[in-house]
């Protein structure tokens, strides 16, 4: 049980709000938002920067429940699961909102790129690049056109941190930290 104080420490000592990790659905989604919500509630947040978080955790969720895909389990059943985690934490000058879900690594190139481009722009290219691909609304399968990505740049104001961790032969792990300072003048 000693782990259990030791996880406790380390939330401590990072100021970590919120940890989920496991299985992503409309639901939890919606539980993981309203928690968060009134723990910036209850701490008096600034009513404009608890916007700008609330809309990148719901991009960041959102990612993670269109766009995760299944990585193999390793048990011998055969299975795969849909997991992934999601962080939120607090220190005096800002918010930084980590998430973390696997995808199919023909997938990375392409969604390193795209994250590359975002970073790669400043706030006019933000909101050209939003305008452009809200104009030839070029949606993939599941819903996304990288609209996401640009907003949550366009929001926190900051580059997106990103990092690909490969898992297997066809699964990576995609990491991305956004951070919104509390006091941007």
């Amino acid at each position: 049980m000693k782990y259990i104080y030791e996880l406790h420490k380390t939330m401590v000592a990072r100021n970590l709000i919120l940890v989920y990790e496991g299985e992503f659905t409309q639901e939890i989604t919606k539980s993981v938002l309203a928690m968060a919500e009134r723990n910036m509630d209850a701490a008096g947040e600034d009513s404009a920067v608890k916007r700008k978080v609330f809309n990148v955790m719901v991009e960041c969720l959102q990612n993670i429940v269109k766009h995760s895909d299944a990585m193999p389990v390793d048990d011998n059943n055969g299975k795969s699961t849909n997991l992934a985690i999601f962080i939120i934490g607090k220190q005096e000058d800002k918010y930084i909102i980590t998430s973390g879900n696997s995808i199919s690594n023909d997938k990375v190139q392409m969604l390193q790129e795209r994250l590359e481009t975002i970073n790669s722009l400043d706030k006019d290219g933000l909101k050209e690049l939003y305008k452009k691909i809200i104009k030839e609304g070029s949606l993939s399968e599941k819903g996304g056109a990288g609209l996401g990505f640009v907003d949550m740049a366009r929001k926190s104001g900051q580059k997106l941190q990103f990092d690909f961790e490969p898992i297997n032969d066809k699964v990576s792990f995609f990491s991305l930290k956004t951070t919104i300072y509390r006091n941007e003048g």
